[in-house]
């Protein structure tokens, strides 16, 4: 199979599955009649040549599929009829969006662990396999299908949500898709590009959809802006901070997307925690060096950002943004506010920070200490490698 049919069924996957579940609900049901559809095409394609209609023809082979097996259960014979008779679906390409967009606010259900709903969205929206989400989480294949089997259980029989209350935990999923893969949260390699781009691109299609929401185009232009470092971040493998990367090999495309997207949305206020979070990535990635940031208004906008959405991550990079406008002393004064939050005791990064914090304090005997531990608690050996470095010196 050509590379450029199977780019073409991954497209399609989320597309028919959207369909197929607005239509006839039961999930699991669908997507095995669909992942039959795509076996199918990826055997006639390349032979017969791509339909006129590609989506068109996958729900018809998939709806074929899922009426076969409903008339094996003589139950639900007369509701297997009916669904017979239904006309062939159009290719209105926004339609097939909005289910698209409905599965995955599907994929978000409330009654699933949010590693349950990264996994689903990944696996129908994303049109990954489970092997390649179980690699890219670190996990036994086995465990990661029971993980979205259990999943496809829970939502079994649920229709499509008919409001947008999901859209909070929609963008929360996508972002944590995007942060493990811009940062690995362990194993060999720092990132997993490969799930950076499938949230870009599922977050480009939610603001497709939803072009006035701003919170949805923060997201959108925090992933940009933020990916828009992401080839000068390592060298021969090891952590590259963003003090020291070369600001001339940032993706300027993907910047000027993402600056734009905070310039026309801001002005709409009032400003939410991810368009926030973008604008200090536009400030950051706007700068011609880390000594020329505007660190003055990096620190207005953490103030901003922990007030209306309190995060001891937040805290510990205004910790650092506050030793850039006041002094090493004022952000270690901060940092010391988190030692006492079990949310992020024992995570690396307070004593990464606080490392930093130090050195720039002139105290680097007790500098060497705290990336010594932190190397200790990380899990990702990138970092784990560029702590030691700075142990060492």
């Amino acid at each position: 199979m050509s590379g450029e049919i199977e780019d073409l069924l991954r497209s399609l996957a989320p597309q028919v599955l959207g369909t197929l579940v607005h239509r006839h609900g039961q999930f699991e049901a669908c997507e095995d009649a669909v992942q039959e559809a795509l076996l199918a095409a990826s055997v006639q394609w390349p032979e017969q040549g791509v339909p006129m209609r590609p989506a068109g023809w996958l729900v018809t082979v998939a709806g074929r599929r899922l009426t076969d097996h409903w008339r094996s259960e003589a139950a639900r014979r007369e509701r297997e009829l009916a669904v017979a008779m239904e006309p062939p679906p159009d290719d209105d390409p926004s339609r097939h969006v909005d289910d698209t967009l409905r599965l995955l606010f599907l994929c978000c259900h409330p009654k699933l662990s949010a590693p349950s709903q990264v996994a689903l969205t990944l696996r129908a929206v994303g049109g990954l396999t489970t092997a390649q989400i179980a690699r890219a989480f670190l996990v036994p294949e086995s465990t990661m299908a029971q993980r979205i089997s259990r999943a496809k259980q829970t939502i079994k029989g649920t229709g499509f949500p008919d409001d947008s209350e999901r859209l909070p935990a929609v963008l929360q999923v996508l972002y944590l898709i995007f942060n493990e893969g811009y940062t690995a949260s362990s194993g060999p390699d720092l990132q997993r590009v490969e799930l950076a781009a499938e949230a870009i691109r599922l977050a480009r299609e939610v603001h497709r959809q939803l072009p006035d929401d701003g919170e949805v185009a923060g997201l959108l232009a925090l992933m940009l802006l933020t990916d828009a470092r992401r080839e000068t971040r390592s060298v021969d493998g090891v952590l590259v901070p963003l003090a020291e990367q070369d600001r001339s090999r940032w993706d300027r495309e993907q910047i000027e997307e993402g600056v734009a997207l905070v310039s026309a949305t801001l002005p709409r206020g009032p400003a939410g925690p991810y368009l926030l979070q973008a604008t200090i990535a536009a400030i950051h990635d706007e700068a011609p060096s880390t000594e020329e940031t505007d660190w003055a208004e990096v620190l207005v906008l953490y103030k901003i950002l922990d007030r209306t959405a309190p995060n001891p991550m937040v805290t510990l990079n205004r910790a650092i943004a506050t030793a850039m406008v006041h002094g090493p002393a004022a952000g270690l004064a901060l940092l010391a506010t988190l030692d006492a939050d079990k949310r992020v005791a024992g995570h690396y990064r307070l004593d990464a920070v606080r490392g930093h914090l130090l050195d720039l304090a002139g105290e680097h005997d007790q500098a060497r200490e705290h990336y010594r531990r932190a190397a200790r608690l990380t899990l990702s050996l990138p970092e784990r490698e560029y702590l030691l470095r700075r142990a060492s010196r």
